[in-house]
């Protein structure tokens, strides 16, 4: 009888175990940025935050650098279900659909407050369109106001003529056409490499992209111009997301809600920090003449015009309330 009771407990146990183990959920999280920037390091809390929220019932492997699928693959893969959970920068996608570049609109948000106003006013809007697609949004943090960055010094739209701009999504494309640059699409992992060739010499990015990239080997002058504040999102596969047991995805919200709040803290803390390190590494960072500001000011009004126009009554309503 005690032989019985020993391999019925065994049975039981190894039972048990399997039953675990058929439980566990392991989801790829790929990005785009390196390890050290502070959206991968933010994303990393997040999975640990869920691995222990779930007692490791879901696990999410993150795929920093572009290793796993490139940037602008991550949201395809995603929707394909080549990955489960992803991070992208929503004004990548804008050519999609207009309303994934509100964000990134020149001299609309122009500083932390007025961004968070913005998200608010199209966050809706934005999921909507995702969630046609599959997709149900986690969390965004936003990267540091934009600047430029150039290996010449600029006083106006006028000396950006002819450079090589490295272009990410098509409003900075769309700079680069009405300021007469050549717009080279480059990703962000791309840069460093870009910058080495001289395949791109000028630039709009954050302080924080030009710290990863070691921008001052090849470039020596940043403009603050803050022309916006691009929104990296966290996606997940609803389909995903819905088969997890409701504990499970209670945990999952819980931490990235957690990681939207840290997230937009950290950008707005580490913006100062990124330019002194720009500055300590030989960097000139300034605002920038009172005739570039105005001609990017303008350009900005251009591409506020133009964006309307592609996105209708809906597009307004956002502006509208963001300027409320």
């Amino acid at each position: 009888m005690f032989k019985k009771l020993v391999v019925a407990g065994s049975v039981s146990a190894m039972l048990c175990f399997g039953a675990s183990v058929q439980a566990q959920t392991k989801w790829d999280m790929p990005t785009g940025y390196p390890a050290n920037n502070f959206h991968t390091e933010n994303i990393r809390q997040f999975a640990d935050d869920v691995d222990k929220a779930t007692q490791g019932k879901l696990k999410i492997t993150v795929h920093d650098s572009g290793s796993l699928f490139k940037a602008n693959e991550i949201k395809r893969a995603v929707q394909g279900g080549q990955a489960d959970i992803g991070e992208i920068i929503i004004s990548g996608f804008s050519n999609e659909d207009p309303m994934f570049g509100v964000d990134s609109i020149p001299f609309l948000a122009t500083g932390y407050p007025a961004a968070k106003k913005l998200e608010a006013a199209a966050k809706a809007a934005t999921e909507a369109r995702l969630a046609k697609q599959g997709l149900k949004v986690l969390f965004n943090v936003p990267w540091p106001p934009q600047g430029i960055f150039s290996a010449k010094p600029l006083n106006s739209a006028a000396d950006l003529k002819g450079a090589k701009w490295r272009a990410y999504n098509p409003n900075t494309s769309r700079i680069a056409q009405l300021v007469g640059a050549q717009p080279v699409t480059i990703q962000a992992a791309e840069l460093t490499q870009a910058l080495a060739t001289g395949a791109v010499t000028t630039f709009m990015t954050s302080g924080a992209t030009g710290y990863d990239s070691k921008v001052w080997e090849q470039v020596k002058y940043y403009y603050e111009v803050n022309a916006w504040l691009p929104k990296n999102l966290v996606i997940v596969s609803k389909k995903a997301f819905d088969k997890l047991d409701k504990p499970t995805q209670d945990a999952v919200l819980k931490a990235a809600a957690a990681a939207e709040a840290r997230g937009w803290k950290v950008s707005e803390e580490k913006n100062k920090w990124y330019k002194e390190q720009l500055i300590k590494n030989g960097m000139t960072v300034s605002a920038g003449s009172d005739q570039l500001q105005s001609d990017f000011k303008k350009i900005g009004l251009t591409i506020i015009g133009d964006w309307t126009t592609q996105t209708g009554a809906e597009g307004q309503a956002i502006i509208d309330a963001f300027r409320k």
